[in-house]
């Protein structure tokens, strides 16, 4: 069993945003397996299915990006899941619109709803989908830049980059994370 987590922030306001491209990538994956996100709890929303054979939690949860800790840290309790178990998928500032990275453990790389994760479950050692958001433009500060939306030239990059993030969960799940890493890091290095 995996849970697998989209971080971003609840609301209409914030749907189409950068900083909830996790969310994104989540509702493709849950679309594309069958997975209806139909439970409902104060902390988040989710569904239970099947990806690649196996069985899966999907959660969006519907605390702020920053508190993401709280709805994951109920699940793995809940569940009785080990944060090997766990993939979160999230936004990437340091990676260009449209390029996807895996990686198990590391600290937050600063990214906010990261931390909340680890110090709410007390472990790095999960398994994550960084999905690129690219830097802001010129002085335009980070907060604002993604909790805007996607240009329309960054939109096709984006679309790509959520369908190349629900195939690499799907790997991940069939194959473990390392062959997953192996496959599609390298395979985005080389801009394939």
């Amino acid at each position: 069993m995996y849970i697998i987590v989209g971080i971003g922030n609840p609301g209409k306001e914030y749907e189409k945003t950068r900083h909830n491209v996790g969310f994104m990538v989540l509702e493709r994956l849950a679309q594309a397996h069958g997975v209806k996100l139909d439970k409902k709890s104060r902390l988040a929303r989710w569904g239970e299915g099947k990806v690649a054979d196996k069985g899966v939690i999907l959660v969006e949860p519907l605390t702020y990006m920053n508190e993401s800790g709280l709805a994951v840290q109920w699940f793995l309790k809940e569940i009785g899941i080990e944060p090997d178990h766990l993939i979160v998928i999230y936004d990437d500032l340091d990676l260009e619109p449209g390029r996807i990275r895996i990686r198990k453990g590391g600290g937050s790389g600063g990214h906010k709803g990261i931390k909340s994760i680890i110090g709410n479950i007390r472990s790095e050692g999960f398994i994550r989908v960084r999905v690129g958001i690219g830097r802001p433009p010129g002085r335009q500060d980070p907060a604002d830049y993604v909790l805007s939306p996607f240009s329309k030239r960054e939109q096709e990059e984006i679309e790509f980059a959520i369908i190349r993030a629900a195939d690499a969960i799907k790997y991940i799940i069939a194959n473990g994370v390392e062959k997953a890493m192996n496959e599609f890091n390298r395979k985005d290095e080389a801009g394939i």
